[in-house]
């Protein structure tokens, strides 16, 4: 089981690291498409990745209507604690 908190920070992580964001520009409430200039196929990259990262299968139509960092974290969560 992780805390929401720890989710977050994974997933911050990854996006510093595999996507090139600043760390800065990450907050609960930012777009990852408007603000950070993901398209799609970053955000099949990214399922990807957290599918590695928590050994839980992640099925793409869960983050269809994801636009935020909370709304991922909030996603990963259902799936990693549920």
């Amino acid at each position: 089981m992780m805390t929401e908190q720890e989710i977050e920070k994974k997933i911050v992580d990854i996006l510093v690291a595999d996507f090139e964001v600043e760390r800065e520009a990450l907050k609960p409430e930012t777009n990852l498409f408007t603000e950070l200039d993901l398209d799609s196929i970053d955000a099949v990259d990214l399922v990807v990745r957290l599918q590695r990262e928590t050994g839980i299968k992640v099925n793409p139509e869960d983050f269809r209507q994801i636009r935020t960092l909370a709304d991922v974290t909030k996603a990963v969560a259902k799936l990693v604690n549920g």
